[in-house]
């Protein structure tokens, strides 16, 4: 999904006012770690956010990123995908919606959805508990990887190593 810029700076905004309201520090590099989630739309992982981090900031570490991710969760300003803490993926966007995630490349994807978006929990989860957000994780083969199981795809110029 494409970040607009009027999603990026209302974002930012958000970002801002939550900090101030919490007294926590906004840093330069917070920001920066915030706005490369946040203008990223492919759900990147800790890695992913370092490196276009350090495009703009060459003294970021790894560390910092990772800390400041797991800070801005803790804040309600992302959210993870996935199981791993190592691993996980941020979205900064917290509207409502869902993901598909390709099994063999991670590429991931917001999907919106009304059927998934009313979808009536069954009662042995409401004997769990309350819930407060359902989000639902599409998995399969995107389209590229999908290509390249396709035997006619190499010889049609489709396949990803050609």
């Amino acid at each position: 999904m494409k970040v607009t810029q009027d999603d990026v700076q209302r974002r930012i905004e958000s970002f801002e006012q939550v900090c101030h309201s919490r007294g926590a520090k906004l840093t330069h590099q917070r920001l920066e770690i915030f706005r490369e989630v946040l203008e990223s739309g492919d759900h990147p992982d800790a890695e992913r956010v370092f490196h276009g981090v350090r495009r703009r900031i060459p003294t970021v570490s790894l560390d910092t990123v990772y800390r400041t991710l797991w800070w801005l969760e803790d804040l309600g300003l992302v959210t993870t995908l996935g199981l791993s803490r190592e691993r996980a993926r941020f979205d900064a966007n917290l509207g409502r919606h869902h993901h598909f995630v390709c099994t063999r490349c991670g590429l991931t994807r917001d999907i919106h959805s009304d059927a998934f978006d009313s979808l009536d929990l069954p009662d042995s989860v409401k004997t769990l508990g309350h819930a407060e957000s359902i989000q639902v994780e599409v998995r399969g083969l995107c389209i590229q990887c999908a290509a390249c199981d396709d035997p006619g795809a190499k010889k049609q110029g489709r396949g990803k190593d050609l």
